[in-house]
């Protein structure tokens, strides 16, 4: 604002920078608050679909129902119902989370050390111990209860684990201990067809074996049908020194 001299007057200034201050202030506040509290709501968010993925796992999903997850978590179901309108959304949450977490690197040791059956081997090992730990009920009720939701969540693994499979079949040929002539696209699509079906309930109770030996069984005969004869040595040899640490 001037003056009738057209000069601001000192009173104006003063005025703008106590409103700027207080503006400043409030926003930087404003901004803290909501860093704090999305911080809290995302921990929050994060117990409910780390127990409810427990509790799926172990008791299945049918059986488990929210006021179970409620008591589980010392929480309300009102609070629950802040972030998912029903156990068919939290459902879908659920597998989304567990799917995330898959993707986190699950091999302890350092890849850049090791040769792409290492990578294999380790991996298997890693999903024999999770398959330990796996209710078959859930793939069943999966399917007939969720049968969209079930869809979505085998695409999901399908395509993340393509990419995987293809990285590792480029890694082994260029090490010399997978077929050069190997069909990368097409086993790599092979191969997860294989997952897929393993998974299938209908598949798993047509076998007299567990979850765990059926896919064991295909991930040894998926290594035979890939490596040459210095990998299928190699892969060999390190079967055996594992069964012997067992």
């Amino acid at each position: 604002m001037r003056n009738k001299t057209g000069q601001e007057t000192l009173i104006d200034i003063e005025t703008m920078e106590t409103f700027l201050n207080h503006f400043v202030s409030g926003v930087f506040n404003c901004f803290t608050f909501a860093a704090v509290n999305k911080k809290i709501m995302d921990e929050k968010l994060d117990r409910i679909l780390s127990e409810s993925l427990r509790l799926f796992k172990k008791n299945g999903i049918r059986s488990v129902s929210m006021d179970d997850i409620s008591k589980e978590l010392g929480m309300s179901k009102k609070t629950i119902y802040q972030y998912f309108a029903n156990k068919t959304e939290l459902l879908e949450k659920v597998l989304s989370y567990f799917h995330e977490k898959e993707r986190i690197p699950c091999i302890g040791e350092d890849t850049a050390n090791m040769n792409a059956i290492d990578i294999l081997l380790a991996v298997s090992r890693y999903v024999s111990i999770q398959l330990n730990d796996m209710n078959p009920i859930n793939a069943y009720e999966l399917q007939k209860y969720y049968p969209t939701i079930y869809r979505e969540f085998i695409i999901r693994k399908r395509d993340h684990v393509f990419e995987q499979v293809k990285q590792n079949f480029e890694q082994g040929i260029a090490e010399g201990i997978y077929r050069i002539d190997l069909d990368v696209e097409l086993v790599a699509r092979l191969y997860i067809q294989k997952l897929v079906d393993v998974h299938d309930p209908e598949f798993l109770s047509s076998v007299n074996f567990g979850f765990e030996k059926v896919f064991l069984v295909m991930f040894d005969n998926h290594i035979r049908g890939i490596a040459n004869a210095k990998g299928l040595a190699y892969y060999e040899k390190q079967t055996n020194i594992l069964n012997n640490n067992f």
